[in-house]
């Protein structure tokens, strides 16, 4: 049976003309100017957050004449395009999380006045959830989608060299190795993404807009010259869309999240930021404890960089990996950190999954409660129907394991076909330590308070409200979840 099943997990399946998935801001940035470049109808773009000064190309490679910053090169494309129709519709974050980031995305509001450029902040979301969607569409025709902000603290190369003197912040100061995942995708599947930017500006402003004129056969913003991953085939979008004041509650994702894990076969590699739904952890466990299931590699930050996430976020991620490993019985358990070739650890802020050679998910949304069913959330999945999208698929997850231990994708798959897994082409590759295991520390009497009760993490209004309803409610879920496993 299909994993990508409309109405259940997921909301559209569309035809893809050409799909590229895009490893680290350096590629992205990169890619996203060049794609602007040939936007001539119509460009949605809705994020988390925001900064129009951020620089698409700190490494110099940028069109002649052109700014780099993504707010004056939006500003100089309306120019010179006067057609052009470009809104950017971003969430109202609170004021505690926009003073981290020197009051953006509020103070974006200022740099657009006067121009034809729309810019809107979005507060369509129960008070404490956000818009976490991060999605750009152009001419409906190709869209970017997955884990990355437009933000000036971002760009990084899949290097993540300990000293970059292009990794720097507006402000002029450096900031710590990153990694991302987004994912283009060109054709029918890009409309669909149009359909949902333009449903959220409709729900934020009241007002309606109109699809993108259909361009002239053999017309599109795709990059000149960049290859395609996989062509001609078919796309999912999946969402998280919290219930709330008539809205239809959404939990596409959730539901992908746990048939995946119950389909795997052979492997399943993640990349995440967080990792604390009891929903997963039980999912992963029930699998864990089968004498013959799936390796699990899971990828994350060996801390996180926020203090608020290191008191909510991190004690919930210790409790989620000591029952991981009671239930590893076998040992097919790998939870990892990357470093850089100096020992600097860098920030993993990628949701991705590939399972097997069968499905690989590019998303916004994290393996924690909130984005479970609290936040907004969207994704791109490409499920396998033949040898090219299992190509496509394998050698992605080969591409992101391999850049973590600064070898080549061949040599990853050349280990797993010499070890026999992909646990075993990690020991084998993994010989400077590159990649290093994430030790749950002791929890406190705090530590255990938040961990019992996700505080920061609810999965739904009502238990945003209601912390003991909500721990009843989640771990009964997760019992249940195990007993169907």
């Amino acid at each position: 049976m299909a994993l990508l099943r409309p109405g259940d997990t997921c909301w559209r399946v569309e035809d893809a003309r050409r799909v590229t998935f895009l490893v680290d801001y350096q590629d992205y940035y990169t890619t996203l100017a060049a794609a602007l470049g040939r936007a001539t109808r119509q460009v949605l773009l809705i994020g988390w957050s925001f900064d129009p000064r951020t620089r698409l190309a700190p490494d110099g490679v940028r069109r002649a004449g052109s700014p780099d910053e993504i707010g004056c090169l939006l500003i100089d494309l309306s120019k010179q395009k006067p057609g052009l129709d470009i809104r950017v519709l971003v969430w109202r974050s609170a004021m505690a999380i926009s003073a981290t980031q020197e009051g953006f995305p509020h103070r974006a509001k200022a740099w657009f006045r006067n121009t034809v450029v729309d810019f809107r902040l979005d507060d369509t979301v129960p008070f404490g959830a956000c818009h976490h969607q991060k999605v750009i569409v152009i001419d409906d025709t190709v869209a970017f989608l997955g884990s990355g902000d437009i933000c000036g603290d971002r760009w990084d190369t899949t290097s993540h060299l300990d000293r970059d003197a292009r990794r720097r912040n507006p402000a002029g100061g450096f900031h710590p190795p990153r990694h991302e995942v987004m994912i283009l995708a060109e054709g029918p599947i890009a409309r669909a993404l149009g359909d949902l930017a333009r449903t959220r500006w409709r729900e934020a402003t009241g007002e309606t807009v109109a699809p993108s004129p259909a361009l002239e056969k053999g017309e599109s913003p795709w990059p000149e010259g960049l290859a395609a991953d996989v062509s001609d085939t078919r796309l999912a979008i999946a969402r998280t869309v919290p219930g709330w004041k008539g809205r239809e509650e959404v939990r596409e994702i959730s539901a992908l999240t746990t048939e995946a894990i119950a389909t795997a076969t052979q492997a399943l590699y993640v990349e995440n930021q967080y990792f604390t739904s009891p929903l997963v952890t039980e999912a992963l466990a029930a699998r864990l404890a089968e004498p013959k299931g799936p390796q699990v590699v899971l990828i994350s930050t060996h801390r996180s960089p926020s203090y608020f996430d290191q008191l909510t976020m991190d004690r919930t991620r210790a409790v989620f990996i000591w029952r991981l490993r009671a239930a590893d019985i076998f040992g097919r358990l790998r939870v990892l950190a990357p470093f850089t070739a100096e020992g600097a650890p860098i920030i993993v802020h990628a949701k991705t999954m590939v399972v097997d050679d069968i499905l690989a998910r590019v998303s916004s949304a994290n393996l924690n409660n909130r984005s479970q069913g609290f936040d907004t959330e969207c994704e791109l999945d490409l499920e396998a129907r033949g040898e090219g999208e299992r190509t496509a698929i394998t050698l992605l997850r080969d591409r992101l394991l391999g850049h973590w231990l600064g070898r080549p994708a061949a040599d990853v798959a050349s280990a797993r076909a010499r070890t026999g897994s992909l646990i075993g082409a990690i020991e084998d590759l993994n010989r400077r330590g590159r990649l290093r295991p994430i030790e749950p520390t002791r929890l406190g009497p705090l530590g255990e308070f938040i961990a019992t009760f996700h505080l920061g993490d609810p999965i739904s209004v009502a238990d945003s409200w209601a912390p003991m309803r909500r721990r009843d409610r989640l771990f009964g879920q997760a019992r249940a979840a195990r007993r169907e496993a």
